[in-house]
């Protein structure tokens, strides 16, 4: 993979913004290939397409690209809020390839895929609305809360220059397939469940451990008055897409 992007495709362009969304989409027509399938590249849709950026020529899945000239911190500007989270609701998110690229030298440095189906409302976080004077008036924007996605849900294709293969991407998005039969609600408890295990910072641990996650779980699902049935049930779900592992005694193991 060369992570050179081409500063041609920019030419003629004076705003930084639009060379910067220029030449990053046209790095990503060049180089990028579909992670659901086999298709070794993606297709560019046209300009001011809603929301979807690529698209797969062979599963037609959908790929939106976020990139910057700095590092992400733990969240990544995203469009209307509403729009956002009925996208969840209703199943119909994007992949999400969140691009970070030197502005010195113009070349990848990091690049994370997210798929569709690891995007849970409680990622979602409101922006304040515009004020009255402005030409959208009280337009609610999001960010999307890098942080509350599962690490595996996190999936590097380029880390600080160095290029994952796509037999390892593609085999962590396989991995991650089987939340895509979960439905929508249960899906954002699984996802929520996933990431505060992954919080406690340990590959080992208890049903206890798992249980001081309750408060922090009501907050994301106020409406859910059972919240340790609820992790029970989630961790057996998670034991059957093969993310964690039952140790016994209350004991269990991320893979």
């Amino acid at each position: 993979m060369n992570l050179q992007l081409p500063l041609d495709a920019a030419a003629g362009y004076k705003s930084p913004s639009r060379r910067a969304g220029l030449i990053t989409e046209a790095w990503a027509t060049q180089t990028l290939y579909c992670a659901n399938c086999s298709s070794p590249r993606l297709e560019r849709l046209r300009t001011n397409t809603p929301a979807k950026d690529f698209v797969c020529p062979k599963c037609e899945s959908a790929y939106q690209l976020k990139s910057q000239g700095h590092p992400f911190g733990r969240k990544v500007l995203d469009a209307e809020y509403k729009t956002m989270v009925g996208a969840i609701r209703e199943d119909t998110t994007l992949n999400l390839l969140v691009l970070h690229y030197s502005k010195d030298a113009w070349q990848v440095v990091n690049l994370v895929l997210v798929p569709r189906f690891a995007l849970s409302v409680s990622a979602i976080e409101k922006r304040k609305p515009l004020r009255s004077s402005a030409e959208r008036a009280n337009w609610v924007g999001c960010y999307i809360v890098l942080e509350r996605i599962p690490l595996e849900a996190r999936i590097p294709i380029v880390r600080e220059g160095m290029v994952r293969s796509k037999l390892e991407v593609r085999e962590a998005y396989r991995r991650l397939r089987p939340l895509e039969r979960l439905r929508v609600e249960s899906r954002g408890w699984t996802l929520d469940v996933l990431a505060g295990i992954r919080s406690l910072n340990k590959r080992e641990f208890s049903l206890g451990e798992a249980y001081s996650l309750e408060s922090h779980l009501s907050a994301l699902h106020p409406a859910n008055r059972n919240v340790r049935p609820k992790i029970r049930q989630q961790l057996q779900e998670l034991r059957d897409m093969g993310l964690v592992d039952f140790l016994g005694a209350g004991r269990y193991r991320l893979e």
